[in-house]
């Protein structure tokens, strides 16, 4: 629940963030009225997200067994891919944000294009809704109350934090906030990126398919299922969101685990020191 609380925190704390630049900024500029095609771009990114995620779970629903490893193993690594992506682009963009939102604005609404000005609320929600949705769909098959939970109190927090920001005028570095989420979130990355491998292999044993010593067992802790530190129970299910821990692991698994964890770290450690 952790893992998926954070996701979402993250996310939906992004959309609320770069919404409320846009809303403050039209407020500011004396520009009230057009705040509300900002809001029917907010709905419908919204309306759309919930589309998807509901189209997304009914296709789940009707593959065979081995393609829903498949469909697993996918939604991973895609999730591993955007994930990475945005993260990059947060550690990037992270300090300039909100200067850059406000000029896009002022040329939007300089060129008097309200429909610009609702797409570009409805594509920052939606955007962010939709690695949720990918995010969370390999934690949703695994424990579909877990998530929702995690889901729920992410998006209830993220936009109670977003209000006492911009509404109440708490002070918070923003960039040292997305650094440290992002670490976390790599971490997360390294585990999703170990499950789709795990999925991958699984597929593979399903279709008959060997793949050598690549899907043998490269440990195997001496856990039972009952104990609360196994993968599926209260302690290690909290490690196996958060940094992807399993008492039982192939080689694949390992590997592709500690290499993106290596890589990934490395590429944010050089950018981060090179924006800072």
């Amino acid at each position: 629940m952790i893992g998926q609380y954070l996701i979402t925190f993250r996310e939906v704390f992004e959309a609320a963030l770069i919404t409320s630049i846009i809303l403050s900024y039209l407020v500011k500029t004396g520009r009230h009225l057009l705040t509300r095609y900002v809001w029917y771009g907010v709905y419908l990114a919204v309306l759309a997200s919930l589309s998807v995620g509901a189209a997304t779970w009914l296709l789940y629903g009707f593959l065979s067994k081995s393609m829903q490893l498949l469909f697993e193993a996918i939604a991973a690594f895609t999730a591993v891919f955007v994930l990475s992506s945005m993260i990059y682009w947060m550690t990037i963009k992270g300090r300039v944000i909100k200067k850059e939102m406000e000029q896009r604005i002022e040329k939007v609404v300089a060129k008097g294009t309200i429909l610009g000005l609702a797409s570009i609320a409805f594509i920052v929600v939606f955007r962010e809704a939709l690695e949720t949705i990918l995010f969370l769909t390999p934690f949703l098959i695994k424990d579909k109350v877990d998530t929702l939970i995690g889901l729920s109190i992410g998006i209830a927090s993220a936009l109670g934090f977003s209000y006492s920001i911009f509404v109440i005028g708490a002070k918070i570095n923003i960039h040292k906030f997305f650094y440290f989420t992002s670490v976390l979130l790599i971490l997360l990355a390294g585990g999703l990126a170990g499950y789709g491998v795990h999925e991958l292999l699984e597929y593979y044993e399903e279709i008959g398919v060997n793949i050598g010593w690549l899907g043998k067992t490269a440990y195997a802790l001496n856990i039972s299922k009952e104990n609360p530190l196994h993968h599926n129970n209260v302690i290690g299910s909290i490690l196996a969101v958060m940094f992807g821990y399993t008492v039982k692991a192939e080689w694949a698994r390992v590997i592709a685990h500690l290499l993106y964890l290596a890589i990934a770290l490395a590429i944010f450690y050089k950018v981060s020191k090179k924006v800072s």
